[in-house]
């Protein structure tokens, strides 16, 4: 008998493609895929397509989102740290579906990318399944692409899917937000999956340079962040779908609602901040006519934001205005980074404490107001400082 590894190596596994090893990995995804199995997944990870039974709903909506781990991917290949990466693909997707009030059904997930090896790829798909089981989410596929030529010798890229479902008249978007509503905003747990190209550039990290070098900055100890570079970098992004849940459908609150929404959520609009920051994000949720006014003394953002903002490889910090290795302006931090709120809750005043006795760390960050210019916005102050 020929052992597999002694066959002579295909043509098209010279080319860069191993088929073969490719088969083999579908097994290990599969085995993590059954740790995520819900009721309504009718077919295992193996044929041309995943198979979900629409469970029992009224009025069902199909709630769908797609996004990337960007190029945070590279500090995790640079520190081999696979598995967060998983995380960060599924809590980033479930939480916009979130911002529509759904719950998250089933995820697929795309790695492509050249060389990367398959025990890397398993980790990958480790941190998929893991937080798609937090998440109560099944993980129904996905694909593995390998392409030579199209990316560089170790390279990747990081996709996810995710699907879920709302009940027509439980869907939250915006439109029952009002001027004088309360903004509520729950912190995150750093940079998340934003703003990585600024912060690769600005550390000199994952940038092609000498890799341990650059290993060596990330192992380092900065003042205030309480563990090193490299770890709160990659520090997973949150998903808040498990906190939210209660609160999505009109569950019964710990304080009575005041607010006359009885049967109904109390959270009248949501808004993950991802790229773009607040300004960005927040008038998504905002029916027109209307502003968000933010109390920036209301919160405090991580160490890391203001490490970044300041940092300069020379040991001083840079004159004002520098864009980078030097201070960056309050304003351009904010229109990049989530700046320690991962997503905004609009509430009516008469329900701010009941949400917040739900959401112990829910803080009150600002109101909606009535919006002066031609477009909505977001306006800042420091009313509190």
């Amino acid at each position: 008998m020929v052992e597999p590894n002694s066959l002579p190596q295909s043509a098209y596994a010279r080319a860069g493609v191993d088929i073969d090893a490719a088969e083999r990995l579908v097994s290990r995804y599969a085995e993590l895929a059954k740790l995520t199995r819900r009721p309504e997944v009718l077919a295992d990870v193996g044929p041309f397509s995943g198979l979900f039974r629409l469970g029992h709903y009224r009025d069902p909506v199909l709630v769908a989102s797609t996004d990337g781990v960007g190029t945070k991917v590279k500090l995790g290949a640079l520190l081999g740290r696979y598995q967060s990466l998983g995380h960060d693909l599924v809590n980033q997707s479930v939480n916009d579906i979130l911002c529509a009030g759904a719950e998250p059904l089933f995820f697929l997930d795309y790695i492509g990318g050249c060389g990367l090896a398959d025990d890397a790829k398993v980790e990958i798909v480790r941190g998929v399944a893991a937080a798609c089981r937090a998440a109560g989410c099944a993980l129904l596929g996905g694909e593995t692409a390998d392409m030579p030529g199209l990316y560089a010798e170790g390279d990747f890229d990081l996709v996810g899917f995710v699907v879920g479902v709302v009940e027509r008249d439980a869907i939250i978007d915006g439109s029952r937000i009002q001027e004088g509503d309360a903004l509520l905003g729950l912190p995150s747990s750093g940079l998340h999956t934003n703003g990585y190209s600024l912060v690769r550039r600005i550390f000199g990290v994952g940038v092609g340079g000498d890799p341990d070098a650059e290993r060596a900055i990330l192992y380092a100890n900065y003042p205030g962040l309480g563990v090193t570079l490299g770890e709160e970098l990659l520090g997973p992004h949150r998903c808040y779908y498990n906190e939210l849940k209660p609160l999505l459908v009109g569950a019964p609150l710990a304080a009575p609602s005041r607010s006359g929404s009885t049967g109904r959520s109390p959270l009248r609009g949501l808004a993950h901040i991802t790229q773009g920051g607040l300004p960005g994000n927040v008038p998504r949720m905002l029916p027109e006519g209307l502003a968000a006014r933010f109390d920036r003394s209301a919160w405090k953002p991580q160490p890391i934001f203001r490490l970044i903002q300041s940092y300069d490889p020379s040991g001083e910090r840079a004159p004002t205005g520098a864009r980078l290795g030097g201070a960056i302006s309050e304003e351009e931090m904010y229109r990049t980074f989530n700046m320690g709120l991962g997503i905004v809750l609009a509430v009516a005043p008469a329900d701010v404490d009941a949400v917040r006795s739900q959401l112990r760390e829910a803080l009150p960050v600002g109101e909606v107001v009535r919006q002066e210019g031609a477009e909505k916005g977001v306006i800042f102050t420091d009313e509190g400082a």
